[in-house]
């Protein structure tokens, strides 16, 4: 409970809320966890300069705990060739059908990321962690400079090594089982699906760093068994995404309350990156259309209008539903609540 890298991030217990970019983070539910003695990360990947700011000033209002942003930090092509027609026309009728104009080609922006940067460095926040790959030398020295503790994301032992080489201060340690992006960057994803509990012990035993396990965590008894692989703290994301602060569309929280087992697979179909979620429809029309999904980031902006227009009018069949394997012990409650309950099954556990 009471690890050294906690208390640097100003945590009293190991719950840590990771980044739901996307949506479902919002400043309530940061500070939710924040203020229960966990530590709330703001999954800021896809706000705005100005949109961070902002929210990190609504997060400082409702709490006096500190918490993290999070950004990814690599991923992003400088350019990028391929042929959208295939996909346009697989997403033409269900632009109909949900009643939207026909989809029109992406077109690649510049790196949001050094904006971004920009922003945290203003905002201060106690932690910032990031996906995707490793921020380059002088963005990490100027977080240094603010007191920011560094985290990244690792799938596999190598690539925390990689991190250790770059000077973070921890490596949040994502396991196979883990809901939405998969955060590697060294090798093709295949060869990074490692269980959760394996991935701690040997990333533990790879770098001398402190390590956060995340994936498919949902109760005191994943909390135990992660602490006792080695690991100073764990991220939980799937397990708030129902709490009342979440962000989630309601198709999507009604979607995760009905849940009784794991349906989860990995797919490409939403951003052109591998995610975890529950199958749906739309990831069932691109059976044999694998090859016709666009690279990311042009796919995640190709299909935007499609998941906004499905999350209005409450149709889970065509929204990126992230989810851990443990989907089905979600519990719906109040963040803060929950945090506690979590601290107790830990402590009986």
């Amino acid at each position: 409970m009471t690890h050294p890298f906690l208390s640097a991030l100003g945590a009293k217990n190991p719950v840590l809320l990771a980044p739901l970019g996307g949506g479902p983070s919002t400043p309530e539910l940061v500070a939710a966890v924040s203020g229960a003695g966990g530590f709330g990360i703001l999954g800021a990947p896809y706000l705005s300069p100005q949109e961070i700011r902002d929210q990190a000033a609504r997060i400082r209002s409702l709490t006096s705990r500190p918490f993290g942003v999070n950004l990814f930090a690599g991923g992003h092509p400088p350019s990028l060739s391929a042929d959208p027609g295939p996909m346009l026309a697989v997403l033409a009728p269900i632009h109909s059908r949900l009643g939207l104009p026909p989809p029109r080609a992406p077109t690649l922006q510049p790196d949001p990321f050094p904006a971004q940067l920009e922003a945290v460095l203003e905002a201060r926040p106690a932690a910032y962690t990031f996906t995707f790959g490793v921020p380059p030398p002088d963005a990490l020295a100027a977080l240094r400079g603010r007191g920011i503790l560094t985290i990244g994301t690792a799938t596999t032992a190598d690539e925390a090594a990689i991190l250790a080489r770059a000077g973070v201060d921890a490596v949040m340690a994502q396991g196979a089982e883990a809901g939405g992006h998969r955060g590697t960057f060294a090798v093709p994803f295949e060869a990074a699906m490692v269980d959760r509990l394996e991935l701690v012990r040997a990333v533990s035993s790879r770098v001398a760093l402190p390590v956060v396990a995340a994936g498919g965590i949902m109760d005191g008894e994943d909390l135990r068994a992660s602490l006792e692989a080695g690991a100073a703290g764990a991220a939980l994301g799937t397990a708030f995404l129902a709490c009342p602060e979440s962000g989630a569309a309601e198709a999507y929280k009604r979607a995760l309350l009905a849940a009784r087992a794991d349906r989860t697979v990995v797919t490409r179909a939403f951003s052109g990156r591998p995610a975890r979620g529950l199958e749906n429809e739309f990831i069932r029309s691109l059976s044999g259309h694998e090859a016709d999904i666009l690279p990311y980031p042009l796919q995640n902006a190709l299909t935007r209008t499609m998941r906004g227009a499905a999350a209005r009018l409450g149709d889970a069949g065509y929204l990126s539903l992230w989810a851990g394997q443990g989907v089905a012990r979600i519990r719906p409650m109040p963040a803060a609540e929950l945090v506690r309950l979590l601290v107790e099954e830990l402590r009986q556990a």
